[in-house]
């Protein structure tokens, strides 16, 4: 019998061996979309089965061609929705080994689902480079792509890809030089500068010769009761338009918190080494708006338009803005975590030279968390006297003096010179200099940008995340700034103790891993029974419960770690790097060091986690309904 994919429900999922060159179109179970709903929770459900395929998953190499990559809608995603217009790609990480997951905003999800498809899940290794084109009408082709590889940068790429396609409005999801090249923080772009940037999956989809998916589709997002679910997003897109942080990231983007933050002691500086940064304003939200944004972004359906778009180029003509392709030639306004990266961390104060970097980080596909943390413990390293211009390839690396990351940059994307040893990261690159703990790092993932000194949960945040030093798998520190979530039971805690919070951490962990799975921005200020609603509309229209949200979260959460502890994830990794327990004489988070024996034998008792192995009990996995664990 032949498989309806258009009339059935969420979970319609497309397979693809680029090795072989066969597709398959096949129906994830239903009951797997009630217990993991979908994103990166439905995706780890569906790796498991793999991982534990192998005899010892842990020798494996992430890079293996039957390692499968993911890009997995929500349930949500495509449905304008509050801030839905999102999706996920996840597999094994090749820049640590573990789970990777990453996730990405604009129009390539959406895009997917239009087309008929909730998954699309890629393994084997093309012969050669190639794209994918998926379009209505049941059309799958893989495509050649040698004229592309090595040749085209991400955004030349997606205009590429459109042309040959036919198709000025293809939503094309690519990756550039560096996941070409392999360097262990590439990632996979799409749109005006949407990154799925964590992990390293950029990578993965390069060791298939994949340059690219681009979708196309005229269809609509399967929804259980469709007049329902339009009355509910309707009414949810007026609330969250209400909402105060709506106003301040359409204002100012998420680097307008750059001054606050800097205040507080959260924004790292001096590669985690100084205390203040006096550029913070001049680098921020507020001075992007003022001298250089002529457009503001959104994801697909989004009211809140947190994506910046500037003119740093002296007689651009702002009227050009609105001409076909015409934003490929303005800069994406740098996120905060880029300003961070290649501004307080190295010290530079230039939003100009900023930008610059970051579009140059785009363009070759790389992580700006990651690259802009492996070129400041670089120039921590030369301040130190560790490495010489003899290192470098004869480029000083002085604080404060960007000009010479353009050239570590393209290095790095190419792996040549003194980028080689670059491209493999942070912890590769302090172990050279025989220094391994001084990269801040957890299991190979790069801290995100908000320092736990001020903010303590958000150190336990960090250790027990599955996919390594991440905010994304919890933004404790917005509770701990007071974005309390009393309809879950998380209240506001002092930010400086370390006693009495890492359960709510937890807890707000399995939220986050829920929104993660629908899959919802984090900057949706809506009640969590709105959210209920509204995933019961769409999906089954059985009255999912607010408990019911966060034990799905909290059931993918304890899945995700069963997968890294077959990976060979031990609690000895669960610690925070060297320079992070040393506590800095003054600012906002002077004299304050978070007590990580407390945070994790709270956290370990609240999670129901054995201590001493890392695995959840017997008990919490049959509570759970992950007997298949045990």
């Amino acid at each position: 019998m032949i498989f309806n994919y258009r009339a059935a429900m969420f979970g319609k999922m497309l397979k693809v061996d680029l090795s072989s060159g066969t597709i398959e179109r096949t129906q994830v179970p239903a009951e797997y979309v009630r217990q993991y709903v979908g994103g990166s929770g439905l995706a780890a459900r569906l790796l498991w089965d793999h991982i534990n395929s192998q005899p010892a998953p842990a020798a494996a190499s992430p890079l293996d061609p039957r390692s499968p990559l993911l890009f997995i809608t929500g349930p949500l995603t495509g449905t304008a929705g509050p801030t839905t217009g999102r999706f996920t790609i996840c597999g094994r990480s090749p820049q640590t080994g573990l789970w990777g997951e990453s996730n990405i905003g604009g129009f390539v999800g959406p895009e997917l689902r239009f087309a008929g498809w909730d998954v699309l899940w890629i393994t084997g290794s093309a012969p050669n480079p190639v794209y994918l084109w998926i379009c209505d009408d049941d059309a799958v082709e893989i495509r050649p792509a040698d004229h592309l590889w090595g040749r085209a940068d991400t955004a030349q790429t997606q205009i590429l890809i459109r042309q040959e396609v036919g198709q000025p409005q293809a939503k094309v999801a690519c990756i550039g030089l560096a996941g070409e090249n392999g360097v262990s923080f590439a990632g996979i772009l799409s749109d005006h500068g949407r990154l799925a940037a964590r992990t390293g999956l950029g990578t993965l989809m390069g060791s298939k010769n994949l340059k690219a998916v681009a979708v196309r589709g005229s269809g609509k997002p399967w929804l259980a009761h469709p007049d329902a679910y339009k009355k509910l997003r309707v009414e949810s897109n007026k609330r969250l338009l209400q909402q105060n942080m709506t106003a301040v990231f359409h204002a100012t983007g998420t680097s307008g918190s750059a001054d606050f933050f800097q205040y507080m002691g959260d924004m790292p500086q001096k590669y985690w080494t100084g205390a203040s940064f006096d550029g913070a304003t001049l680098i921020g939200g507020a001075e992007m708006a003022e001298k250089y944004l002529v457009d503001t972004s959104s994801c697909q359906g989004c009211v809140i338009g947190c994506g910046r778009v500037v003119n740093i180029t002296p007689g651009l003509d702002h009227s050009r803005l609105s001409a076909p392709d015409q934003k490929e030639n303005f800069q994406k306004g740098p996120e905060y975590e880029t300003i961070c990266a290649f501004g307080s961390q190295l010290l530079v104060d230039d939003l100009t030279v900023i930008t610059r970097l970051g579009d140059l980080c785009d363009r070759l596909g790389m992580d700006t968390i990651s690259a802009g943390s492996v070129l400041g413990l670089a120039y921590l390293l030369f301040d130190q006297g560790r490495i010489s211009e003899q290192d470098t390839g004869g480029l000083a690396l002085r604080w404060g003096d960007a000009a010479p990351c353009f050239t570590l940059l393209e290095q790095m994307a190419r792996k040549e010179g003194f980028g080689a040893l670059l491209a493999q990261g942070s912890r590769v690159l302090a172990e050279a200099y025989g220094d391994g703990d001084l990269a801040v790092q957890v299991n190979g993932l790069d801290v995100a940008m908000h320092d736990p000194r001020a903010f303590t949960g958000q150190a336990v945040a960090y250790v027990t995340s599955p996919r390594g030093a991440c905010h994304n798998q919890s933004d404790f520190f917005t509770v701990e700034l007071g974005g309390t979530m009393e309809e879950i039971g998380i209240p506001m805690t002092d930010r400086a103790a370390s006693s009495g919070k890492a359960g709510l951490v937890a807890r707000h962990q399995h939220w986050r891993t829920l929104c993660n799975d629908l899959v919802m921005c984090f900057f949706t200020v809506i009640a969590p029974q709105e959210v209920a609603d509204l995933l019961s509309a769409a999906v089954d229209g059985a009255g999912w419960s607010v408990e019911d949200l966060l034990r799905a979260g909290e059931r993918a959460w304890n899945l995700k770690r069963c997968i890294n502890l077959r990976l060979g994830l031990t609690p000895a990794s669960e610690k925070l790097p060297r320079l992070l327990l040393q506590s800095l004489p003054e600012g906002g988070q002077g004299g304050v060091l978070p007590d990580m024996a407390v945070l994790l034998d709270e956290y370990y008792t609240a999670s129901g986690w054995q201590r001493a192995t890392g695995w959840p009990t017997p008990e919490k996995l049959k509570e759970l309904g992950l007997e298949f664990v045990i």
